[in-house]
């Protein structure tokens, strides 16, 4: 625009006998910046455009060219073939030094014509590429949304098999328990114990399976299904007991208090020494099982080694369980081995350090 400004101006000067201090360079450079500033109502620049080129001829010809043009992209092509006619009409009324008319008679016609066609297609080009990312967004948008509720479908289809496979095995074991319960009186003591162990153990699935669950299914509130609800954190402590309960020879040594660590590691130490016990169980029946705990800080410490024994007869194979475990390790930056320990032991520790305060994160280098 400064370019197409200068030379109107230039123009209209050499028609003045090189006087660049006239009204036709004052027009010149209003009408420019009324089309470079585009303020006011968007007609304006159109209008002071469309009169000057009507009373100075082909000095002010780029600068309709491109009122022209731009009408025309923004699908205002009766404003642009109005303004065009004007400037015609204009230019035969009052018959300035260097008309459109000449020194060929359709010439400038022509030049109009090329700009409102150019204008006619920039602006459907445009416009066509504006509907296709509107259209590419609109199918991202769709994508997500079609992959959320398959992913929604999903979890609760596994819910519902969870629920369907698990949920009536153990209301079963917890309803038979405590019948059998209710009359240990007439049972021998170590059977009475494990018969209430039993239905402490069935009961405590259940919860489990119930938070399962609802973190799978989730709620109707977007964010607290992206959410899952807390765990409960309980006692390791607690596992021990069970297994000594079930006949399990556990040793147990804890150095440092829980509180020391944050809530996901206690979590975690829970979740291995369950892993431990019960791969103990399946796999090494009757051996004695050596638990050591270091709450830390720097780090959680977790090491559970059990010597060699027998397979038990129905035991299920599985595998996953490790699986969970070394993902959940990994999560909180930890690493997990599992694996032979020597003479014939088998040793499963893990290591997850302590997150760092936020204070010393900023203090360092």
């Amino acid at each position: 625009m400064v370019l197409l400004t200068l030379a109107a101006v230039q123009n209209g000067a050499s028609t003045a006998e090189g006087q660049y201090l006239s009204p036709h360079s004052g027009v010149a450079v209003l009408c420019g910046a009324a089309l470079l500033l585009r303020r006011g109502h968007w007609l304006t620049a159109p209008v002071l455009v469309t009169v000057a080129t009507g009373l100075w001829g082909w000095a002010m010809l780029p600068l309709l060219l491109v009122v022209l043009f731009d009408l025309a992209a923004h699908r205002r092509t009766g404003v642009a073939v109005a303004c065009a006619a004007a400037a015609l009409a204009g230019n035969a009324l009052c018959q300035p030094d260097v008309p459109l008319w000449r020194p060929q008679q359709y010439g400038s016609s022509l030049f109009l014509l090329l700009a409102l066609v150019g204008g006619l297609w920039m602006g459907n080009r445009r416009r066509l590429v504006e509907a296709l990312n509107a259209r590419v967004e609109h199918l991202r948008i769709e994508r997500a949304l079609r992959e959320r509720a398959a992913r929604d479908a999903e979890r609760s289809a596994i819910a519902a098999e969870m629920h369907d496979v698990l949920a009536h095995r153990l209301s079963l074991i917890a309803l038979h328990t405590g019948v059998l319960g209710t009359t240990h009186s007439d049972l021998p003591a170590p059977v009475a114990e494990r018969l209430t162990l039993l239905r402490a153990a069935s009961t405590e699935a259940l919860a489990d399976l119930r938070d399962v669950l609802g973190a799978l299914r989730g709620g109707p509130d977007p964010a607290s299904a992206a959410t899952p609800a807390a765990p409960v954190l309980r006692d390791v402590q607690e596992l021990v007991d069970q297994a000594r309960t079930a006949g399990q020879h556990v040793g147990m040594t804890v150095e440092g208090g829980p509180e020391h660590a944050p809530a996901a590691h206690r979590l975690a130490v829970f979740r291995l020494v369950q892993e431990a016990l019960t791969n103990a169980r399946k796999h090494a029946a009757g051996a004695p099982v050596d638990i050591r705990i270091d709450y830390g800080p720097p780090a959680t410490l977790v090491e559970v080694t059990n010597t060699p024994g027998a397979a038990a007869e129905e035991a299920v194979p599985s595998g996953y369980g490790m699986v969970g475990l070394r993902e959940r390790v990994t999560a909180l930056g930890g690493h997990l081995t599992a694996g032979p320990g020597g003479a014939g032991r088998w040793r499963l520790a893990a290591r997850i350090p302590h997150p760092v305060p936020t204070e010393q994160n900023g203090n360092r280098p």
